[in-house]
């Protein structure tokens, strides 16, 4: 009989929450794939916090290690896939340093906080060969795939009108950690650190978008960046939509909605999904029960989450193919970003591909504008 293929060498970095709550899980999930060999934080506290949560991961691992510098775990434990779960100020450089020790990595959002820090990421790549996705884990529930096959092969007719939602509530507390609410170290209010997951999975849906305009408020809490943002956007297709991104919602929910010509599909949560969360409405008119029941009838049921992402990466890492969720892909929802963060604090529309180097959008969210750069 073969051998069973090697597994991937695994490293994590930051071993907080969204690590153990999530990254966790989705090893557990592929454990006939992944070996767990290395966890790297500052505080010597949460990496045995971690450790106690992966249990069985941990403890069968025959080289797992922690550490308390990224470099030194990098040189000795030498990972094939990094996963990062650390503030995001520090994704880029992590990122970075993971690339050119030739590991591939997966990091939460945002993956950088500026189109600049994006690009040096881009370049890493290239001199590395190595790749690094952003965690969207909303695209890799079936329902999303489902939803995109239907839309890009003409199933539902031309797309329309579209609205994204995402209407959450984040009280003072939420912003007592001193890293949240601040341009330099967040990169932005709930554009960039809620209601990206929304608008990057609308934007997976719908294709290139053209054009942004928009505006965004500090209405209630005292930090640096918006606590509520919208707006309007055209995309290459012709489709208009409308785009809330919100942390003062007492009725918490996500949604997007695509009007196409022979139906709308609406997607209805919160922090994940599953095929029961989508419908598909027909047309007035519209009297085929078999069409609408294959709309209603994805392949699978596979809720989104962090396992589905991983899967499809470690897919790509078998194949040596570019993952999803990386390159071009990833940077337009960075450029979507900063788009909307340009026409709000300007009150013009900005353009897809406006926003270049030389231009102060490109290298912080806020441009320096007076009225919305940092203040301490």
């Amino acid at each position: 009989m073969p051998s069973p293929p090697s597994r991937l060498r695994v490293a994590v970095v930051g071993t907080g929450g969204i690590v153990t709550g999530s990254h966790l899980p989705a090893l557990r999930a592929h454990a006939d794939r992944v070996e767990l060999v290395a966890a790297v934080d500052v505080a010597p506290e949460r990496l045995h916090a971690f450790r106690e949560a992966a249990g069985p991961l941990w403890q069968e691992a025959t080289e797992a290690r922690e550490y308390t510098d990224l470099a030194l775990m990098l040189a000795e434990a030498r990972p094939d896939l990094v996963l990062i779960g650390t503030p995001p100020s520090l994704h880029r450089e992590q990122t970075v340093a993971a690339l050119r020790a030739g590991a591939w990595v997966l990091c939460e959002k945002p993956l950088t906080l500026s189109l600049a820090e994006y690009d040096e990421i881009a370049a890493a790549e290239k001199e590395s060969g190595a790749f690094a996705s952003v965690v969207f884990q909303h695209r890799y529930g079936s329902g999303a795939v489902h939803a995109r096959e239907l839309i890009a092969g003409g199933e539902l007719g031309a797309p329309l009108v579209a609205h994204c939602q995402t209407t959450w509530h984040r009280d003072a507390a939420y912003y007592s950690v001193p890293w949240r609410g601040r341009w330099e170290t967040e990169g932005g209010g709930p554009t960039m650190g809620h209601g990206i997951h929304q608008y990057d999975l609308l934007l997976h849906l719908l294709g290139e978008w053209t054009e942004i305009r928009a505006m965004a408020a500090r209405l209630v809490h005292d930090v640096e960046s918006e606590d509520v943002s919208t707006a309007l956007v055209r995309f290459a297709n012709g489709a208009v939509a409308t785009v809330v991104n919100s942390v003062l919602s007492a009725d918490e929910v996500s949604r997007v909605r695509i009007d196409c010509a022979e139906a709308t599909v609406e997607l209805t949560h919160l922090y994940g999904h599953s095929n029961a969360d989508w419908s598909y409405t027909p047309r007035p008119g519209l009297d085929d029960e078999q069409r609408v029941a294959r709309w209603n009838t994805p392949a699978s049921d596979l809720p989104s989450s962090h396992a589905a992402q991983l899967g499809a990466l470690l897919d790509a890492h078998a194949a040596g193919v570019r993952p999803p969720g990386s390159g071009p892909d990833a940077r337009r929802t960075v450029e979507f970003a900063a788009a909307l963060y340009k026409a709000a604090f300007t009150g013009r529309p900005v353009f897809a591909g406006e926003i270049a180097e030389g231009d102060p959008y490109y290298t912080a969210m806020h441009g320096d504008h007076p009225d919305w750069r940092p203040t301490r």
